[in-house]
């Protein structure tokens, strides 16, 4: 059964492999959708995507060239200190994940189904990884999420004018309505971006 945790951790290992310390890492400051994600998740994420043949695991030692190949000095090194410095792993903090052609193939699958964008977060983890997908994919997962704010900020602006709110209330909703608002403004931003894109794409293919 699919699992935006899933996603994430296949996301992860595309770029390159990880041991669950540097992916419980990444998933905070790179993805920025699970800064409380534990080990208690993580590790059953990786053993069922395992099980399932989306990822392998291997010792740190077996792979521990490829882990570290970032493509910039300082990044290896930031790698090489997060392999020395993950505390209290013993033997897991030793295994490296990689992903395999069949988690090539799910992720991808996955991160282009719209049937599984179906909260704020999953559209965020998405955006995050839209480098996996192609223009026109990423102009319809924009299309859509533009689609879910355009009618969320309908039914906030109908809360807000509730002559039964008092002022307090008002101002919250009001506020909400302000954060979609705001939301929408950087979809249509980036709505633009992606088709000034492929314009200039078509235009230079021809």
């Amino acid at each position: 059964m699919f699992r935006v945790l899933d996603i994430a951790i296949l996301g992860l290992l595309m770029d390159r492999d990880h041991h669950g310390y540097e992916i419980r890492t990444q998933l905070r400051d790179r993805l920025g959708v699970w800064a409380n994600v534990s080990f208690g998740s993580i590790y059953p994420a990786l053993a069922r995507l395992e099980r399932q043949g989306c990822v392998e695991a291997v010792t740190g030692s077996e792979t521990r060239v490829n882990a570290l190949s970032t493509g910039s000095l300082s990044g290896e090194r930031a790698s090489l200190r997060s392999l020395r410095a993950a505390p209290g792993l013993g033997r897991r903090g030793r295994k490296v994940y990689r992903i395999t052609e069949r988690g090539r193939h799910d992720f991808l699958a996955l991160l282009a189904d719209p049937a599984t964008i179906d909260d704020s977060k999953n559209f965020w983890l998405r955006m995050a990884l839209a480098k996996y997908l192609n223009a026109a994919l990423r102009v319809g997962l924009l299309e859509r999420r533009r689609a879910d704010l355009v009618a969320r900020l309908a039914e906030v602006r109908t809360g807000a004018n509730n002559d039964q709110l008092d002022s307090y209330a008002r101002k919250v909703m009001n506020h909400a309505a302000q954060s979609v608002e705001l939301d929408l403004a950087w979809i249509d931003n980036s709505l633009s971006t992606e088709r000034s894109n492929q314009e200039s794409f078509a235009h230079d293919a021809k």
